[in-house]
C-alpha cells in the first residue's frame, strides 16, 4: 500500500468509521422499534445489558487492548472476562426468556436478535479497524 496516495486512504478510513457509526445507528433503531412497533418496552432490558456489558471492560482492562486475547496473568483480568461474557449472555438470554414468557411477540424477538446480530457486526468491524496489520484506526 506504500503506492496509494495519502489521501485516498484516509478517505477510505473514513469509510470505515462511517459504515461503523451506520452499524451502531441501525442496531439502535431495530432496538427501539422493537419496542415501538409491539407497544411494549420490555426488550429495552437488553438496551440496557449492552451499556452493562461495557463497565468491566472500562472499569478493569482500561485501554489495554490484548487484556482480551492473550493469557491472563491476574484475577482481575480473568474477572473482567468473565462479567463480559455474563454481560453477553445476558443479552442473548433477555429476548429468549421474555419470548418464552409470552411477554414479547415474535415480531419484536426477531428484531432484538436482529438488533443484537447488527451489534455484533459492529464490534467485528471495529476489530478489524484496530488489528495491527495498518487496519485504521487506534484506541486511544
Amino acid at each position: 500500500m506504500a503506492d496509494i496516495p495519502g489521501y485516498l486512504i484516509t478517505c477510505l478510513n473514513s469509510g470505515k468509521l462511517a459504515l461503523l457509526a451506520i452499524l451502531v445507528s441501525g442496531g439502535i433503531v431495530l432496538q427501539i422499534l422493537a419496542c415501538v412497533l409491539y407497544n411494549n418496552w420490555w426488550p429495552m432490558l437488553t438496551a440496557l445489558m449492552y451499556v452493562i456489558l461495557l463497565v468491566p471492560l472500562i472499569l478493569f482492562a482500561g485501554s489495554d487492548t490484548s487484556v482480551y486475547y492473550t493469557e491472563s496473568q491476574s484475577s482481575w483480568e480473568d474477572a473482567t472476562k468473565f462479567l463480559t461474557g455474563a454481560s453477553a449472555m445476558g443479552s442473548v438470554a433477555i429476548p429468549v426468556i421474555l419470548k418464552h414468557a409470552g411477554v414479547i411477540t415474535w415480531g419484536a424477538f426477531a428484531m432484538e436478535i436482529s438488533s443484537l446480530f447488527v451489534f455484533v457486526m459492529a464490534i467485528l468491524c471495529l476489530t478489524g479497524m484496530n488489528s495491527d496489520d495498518g487496519g485504521g484506526y487506534r484506541m486511544i
